[in-house]
């Protein structure tokens, strides 16, 4: 029961988000509100007990999104204030508001064939998970059947994932530390006085 409530308070938050972020025309608000919108994301992937999408989703786009995003605002602002105010909308938004509706019926369109969740009668409860609860150990050697399937089975998409996130914050650390002002050369005369 407390998993339901916390799902419809964190649905409503979502879509809350949401619906600021289509409306709001400041971009670092935008930005900001992309932030909790994937840090309410990552809450729901905690609820659905998938801590490592939930994990995920928090570091790359709650955490390295953003800094990324607001580092890209504060390189190409304006140089006149509000630095951050988008340019005036030349067109209506009901065509965007046309595309998403017809996006998200596909999407949920395509949801109907899915087990509920949790179900015992899932495929993935009847054929996967006991496929790996009966051959994890006897095929990689580890006793943890999380850490064969992160390791072993799903190595390479583990790696992309580590790959992704190590590319990230490379990104970020150059960002931050490209604007570093050099030190100014000294002269013969500041080096023959430090000298002295």
């Amino acid at each position: 029961m407390i998993d339901v409530v916390v799902d419809i308070i964190l649905l409503t938050f979502l879509a809350t988000t949401s619906i600021a972020i289509m409306r709001m025309t400041n971009l670092f608000a935008t930005v900001m509100l992309f932030g909790i919108f994937s840090l309410l994301s990552a809450g729901l992937f905690v609820v659905m007990d998938a801590p490592d999408v939930a994990f995920t989703e928090a570091a790359v786009g709650a955490g390295i999104s953003t800094v990324l995003m607001l580092a890209t605002l504060a390189l190409v602002k304006r140089p006149k204030e509000p630095y951050y105010d988008e340019a005036p909308q030349a067109h209506t938004a009901w065509l965007p508001l046309i595309v998403v509706i017809v996006t998200g019926s596909a999407l949920v369109y395509g949801t109907w064939d899915i087990p509920n969740f949790g179900s015992p009668d899932a495929p993935s409860q009847t054929h996967v998970a006991r496929f790996y609860l009966e051959n994890s150990m006897p095929d990689t050697g580890v006793p943890n059947t999380v850490t064969a399937v992160l390791a072993s089975y799903r190595g390479f998409d583990t790696l992309g994932e580590v790959t992704v996130i190590f590319t990230a914050a490379v990104a970020v650390l150059l960002l931050i530390g490209g604007k570093r002002p050099k030190p100014a050369l000294k002269t013969e005369d500041e080096e023959a006085q430090d000298e002295a």
